[in-house]
């Protein structure tokens, strides 16, 4: 058996987005409770591959394949599915599973096991937890339910223990557990800033060996004394290197993984959970006081863990949601609203217009952002808040209402809840509603225009001049024909734009009505 190490914490960056961890768990579903054969890993493949959430290079290489890839409303066929298996061959190996697909199948569904959503082994039924259909439901609903995936992930990550039986791994922690108890603790040192722990500090956790919160509080304190907010990268990792016992093994644990991969992919999972917020335009990470009565709980009844030899017993533990967790309350609504409206004046003038059309146009090409703080926004709420802030910023007499739900800090967590309007807009001439989505599909025409037609006629009840905007990376000629319909249907004004054509449109204009006569 391989000796096990102080390892680095190591999310797979195969699995960054929870919509896409549920995405692929969804395709597990017709093959629960079978048993794990090659030939059942292939269908998977097959399933994964025809859903078009992984992308073989060899369909970027044909020109075809590539096209039905990049069109939603296009499938590939049987004899499609095939070739690109075929000419896909995978050089990848895992414990456990042959060598090319099924080790691929691993790696896919390696962290959605340690978090306690599936359970698999090689000649054993498939299982799915109850946290893991939860997220399957959450994805199902019409728009997503965000909330719900928060929930799932705070449930996995207040539990989630660096040493456990899926890795070879001696440092033993819950990582969660470790960020709240330091955070509390600065918190209650009258010598610092009460602004959380500072980003470049996240190595520390990463890398740290127990559970001993007091000597992690001590060592932060000693280095803020040495170095103030000061210290680099070089500094963080010699440091962590000694925390590892690993001072001769630089090849093996690489700087840009422990300060920068890591310390992404961290905040990431934090952030998913919701008892976070990050101030100082992501310089630091802080307790999300709207999730108070939450991190209360879970300091209070998982700051103590026992430890499993198990993998089922730790799956077991992981899958079982804790049903106080959900029943805890928010803040109230008046004050999320309050934050939320504050922080989209204060982001508004933080960032340029040209940063925002650029990141903007990221969205609509599917390109990352490198931005500190908007790169730990899931992509779908980050285009409801960027949106917001291109509205804020063009027009002067606009008030503007987003209905994403944000942390303390004013930062968008998950995308509006459906019923209302992404975005509500209120200005001397009219009341318009701004409806924004990622899909590029026909299904826009179900699940977009249909939904803000509805809330256009409830909206007209109240004022007659109102008006509903939708935007997308580029309209479906269906959705657009829906839209048109409804129009003459209803004598409404739906309008639809690509993300692109609207910000062309918002420098050709100096009042939001006047989108009605482009």
């Amino acid at each position: 058996m391989a000796k096990a190490y102080h390892k680095p914490l190591s999310f797979s960056t195969t699995m960054r987005s929870p919509d896409r961890i549920a995405k692929f768990i969804k395709c597990l579903l017709p093959y629960e409770h079978l048993v794990l054969t090659n030939e059942i890993i292939m269908q998977i493949v097959y399933k994964i591959i025809r859903s078009k959430e992984y992308k073989p290079n060899y369909i970027l290489a044909d020109e075809r394949l590539k096209a039905i890839y990049y069109n939603e409303d296009e499938e590939f066929t049987d004899e499609d599915l095939r070739l690109i298996v075929e000419n896909s061959p995978q050089q990848h190996k895992e414990a456990g599973f042959d060598m090319g697909w099924p080790s691929r199948f691993d790696t896919w569904f390696k962290l959605p096991m340690e978090f306690g959503f599936i359970y698999y082994e090689m000649g054993s039924a498939i299982k799915i937890s109850d946290t893991g259909h939860m997220l399957i439901d959450a994805l199902n609903e019409v728009p997503v339910n965000g909330e719900k995936i928060q929930n799932v992930f705070l449930n996995a990550m207040m539990k989630y223990q660096t040493k456990n039986p899926f890795r070879k791994n001696i440092s033993s922690n819950v990582p969660l557990i470790l960020l709240l108890q330091l955070i509390k603790k600065l918190k209650e040192d009258s010598e610092e800033n009460d602004a959380g722990v500072f980003i470049q500090e996240l190595p520390l956790i990463i890398c740290w060996p127990d559970s001993d919160i007091d000597r992690l509080y001590n060592t932060v304190k000693n280095i803020r004394k040495e170095k103030g907010f000061l210290y680099s990268n070089d500094y963080m990792y010699e440091v962590c290197l000694k925390l590892l016992n690993a001072e001769d093994q630089r090849k093996r644990f690489k700087k840009n993984q422990i300060t920068g991969e890591a310390v992404d992919e961290f905040i990431r999972k934090m952030r998913i959970t919701g008892v976070v917020s990050l101030r100082g335009q992501g310089r630091f990470i802080d307790f999300n006081m709207f999730e108070i009565d939450r991190i209360n709980y879970i300091l209070d009844n998982y700051s103590e863990f026992s430890e499993f030899s198990d993998k089922e017993e730790f799956y077991n533990y992981m899958g079982t949601i804790d049903e106080r967790i959900l029943s805890l309350p928010h803040a109230e609504v008046n004050d999320v609203a309050t934050v939320r409206k504050e922080a989209l004046k204060r982001y508004a003038e933080y960032y340029s217009s040209e940063t925002v059309y650029n990141e903007l146009k990221n969205l609509s090409t599917k390109k990352d952002s490198k931005d500190t703080l908007l790169k730990t926004i899931p992509e779908p709420v980050r285009l409801e808040f960027l949106t917001s802030i291109a509205l804020k910023q063009k027009y002067d007499n606009l008030e503007i209402h987003p209905n994403y739900n944000v942390d303390d800090e004013g930062i968008p967590t998950f995308t509006a809840a459906g019923g209302r309007a992404d975005i509500v807009c209120f200005d001397n001439d009219y009341n318009s509603l701004f409806e924004v989505t990622l899909m590029r599909s026909r299904q826009q025409a179900n699940d977009e225009i249909l939904p803000i037609n509805r809330h256009l006629l409830e909206a007209k009840g109240i004022n007659a001049n109102t008006f509903s905007v939708f935007i997308a990376p580029v309209i479906h000629p269906d959705a657009a024909e829906l839209a048109d319909f409804l129009n003459h249907k209803y004598d409404n004004i739906i309008l639809t734009y690509s993300i692109t054509d609207f910000l062309n449109a918002l420098d050709s204009t100096e009042k939001v009505s006047e989108l009605i006569n482009i």
